[in-house]
């Protein structure tokens, strides 16, 4: 069992690796101190459990989950001191929560469940992380480009257009592509601050300087960065509302 371990505390990994020595099955393959080099690992590696603390510096358990969620053959089992995320663990399902500080014999235990799993493919968790608590808005995005990582404020989205299965992203000069449907992502980012002006595109109402009538029937929303905004008659009313 090829296993990787993620903690921002020295002592909670040593402790972890204490554990596992006693596993002839197991194989530790990385430590890693955040979740950086979490989602670089695990990208790299391929390990078949990772064993991740939640509150970590740069990126949180969470959001590895979501980073390397598409690769569905990897188990995560969360390792924190902290019962409030146990309930979203299991949505994103984690095969076990341990709470520090926790005994040999439960993280024993924590191994035996991922060995009975290992023989049934991984659920896919592509999707299911998330970088906000479950029912607030998005304060940023996590784009994965190969063991690289992009994160994007939010409030830095100028706005985002469809691309078959892709959304292209644009914030601060530069485009970014993240494999997640528009509607799924509008869903996710606040309603206050994106609008959907057409049935391709999301804008950032504070990135758009005006709007402009394109033909008779139709307009354009013009952003402070140049660029042109295709608008639908649905979408002029409700950006004429929003701007007005």
């Amino acid at each position: 069992m090829r296993t990787v371990i993620v903690d921002d505390e020295p002592l909670a990994r040593a402790i972890m690796r204490e554990y596992l020595a006693a596993h002839a099955d197991v194989a530790i393959v990385a430590e890693c101190g955040n979740g950086f080099e979490a989602v670089k690992a695990i990208a790299e590696l391929a390990p078949d459990l990772v064993l991740l603390d939640i509150q970590m510096p740069r990126l949180d358990g969470f959001e590895v989950v979501e980073l390397a969620g598409t690769r569905t053959g990897t188990r995560f089992i969360f390792a924190t001191a902290f019962d409030q995320h146990a309930i979203r663990a299991f949505e994103v399902r984690a095969l076990d929560y341990l709470l520090k500080p926790f005994s040999q014999q439960r993280f024993d235990q924590a191994l035996d469940h991922v060995r009975a799993t290992l023989a049934t493919p991984a659920p896919a968790l592509q999707g299911l992380g998330r970088a906000a608590a479950p029912g607030q808005p998005l304060e940023r995005v996590l784009i994965r480009d190969g063991a690289r990582v992009h994160v994007i404020a939010c409030d830095t989205i100028d706005c985002v257009r469809a691309q078959d299965d892709y959304v292209e992203i644009r914030a601060g000069g530069k485009a970014y592509l993240k494999n997640q449907a528009l509607s799924e992502l509008e869903g996710q980012l606040d309603g206050r601050s994106f609008l959907r002006v057409h049935r391709s595109w999301l804008v950032n109402i504070e990135a758009v300087a005006r709007i402009e009538q394109a033909t008779r029937d139709s307009h354009v929303a013009v952003l402070r960065d140049g660029s042109r905004i295709p608008v639908s008659r649905a979408g002029y009313q409700k950006l004429r509302a929003a701007i007005s």
